[in-house]
């Protein structure tokens, strides 16, 4: 299985593009052991891998599991020696029952935090006991604007300036729980759904790591629907504005 113990960069480190030869200081904080739930490509799957491999992120992938045996993204996590399974979700009579064979299973490989990577399911009362605000996932808008499928669309048919993507803790409802870290992108006037997924996705791949070592590093605090950042690496002040102003008269 994949592992690697490397310490916290700088956390500016997953705002700019990665440095050559970068390397990261040792941490003394444990290894944070990653279920991670599949049902596609798993590209997120793969950004996670890549930042282990990378010396930005102390993980160690137990095991991956998917709903569904032609899913792609379980080629990637055999291709990096990390232990798959499937679970097909139509063999069971319940979801509850699906949602307890992954239980189990997470249990067996003895997994910390459970990280949903592409995978279309709801899960039930059953994970969210088992695993009680640790389990993340990731969403392709700026929630809680756009829950649910076709997020992308729904923001270039509600014809917003920016859109984004967000990783939080998962909690009963749909795309609904603590936010742990927010990308936001602009949406340009000739994007169909395609190109503003492409964009999107280019910072789910940097955002997702980010939060799952902040996780790892023992800086998140849950309270109630928010999430506090010890040492609270701050963006720039900024303000976005989309369509760019046209510059001050003279």
């Amino acid at each position: 299985m994949l592992s690697a113990r490397y310490g916290a960069a700088d956390p500016e480190s997953f705002c700019d593009e990665p440095r050559p030869g970068t390397n990261y200081a040792m941490t003394q904080r444990p290894l944070v052991r990653l279920g991670v739930l599949i049902s596609g490509t798993g590209t997120n799957l793969q950004a996670i891998i890549d930042a282990v491999e990378r010396r930005e992120l102390g993980a160690e992938l137990r095991i991956v599991i998917s709903n569904r045996a032609d899913a792609p993204g379980l080629e990637w996590a055999a291709r990096h020696g990390i232990p798959t399974r499937v679970i097909e979700h139509r063999g069971f009579p319940a979801r509850e029952d699906f949602d307890l064979a992954l239980v189990d299973t997470l249990n067996e490989y003895g997994v910390d935090l459970v990280v949903c990577a592409g995978f279309m399911r709801l899960l039930s009362g059953v994970m969210l006991s088992a695993f009680p605000d640790r389990i993340m996932n990731i969403h392709p808008a700026l929630l809680p604007a756009f829950p649910g499928v076709h997020a992308q669309k729904a923001a270039i048919d509600h014809g917003v300036r920016f859109s984004g993507c967000t990783v939080f803790f998962v909690r009963e409802g749909v795309d609904d729980g603590p936010i742990v870290v927010q990308a936001v992108v602009p949406v340009m006037p000739d994007d169909d759904e395609q190109r503003l997924s492409a964009r999107i996705r280019a910072q789910e791949h940097r955002i997702y790591p980010l939060a799952i070592r902040l996780y790892q590093e023992g800086r998140l605090t849950i309270d109630g629907r928010k999430v506090h950042i010890r040492d609270f690496p701050a963006a720039d002040s900024a303000v976005l504005i989309n369509p760019k102003p046209p510059p001050p008269s003279r």
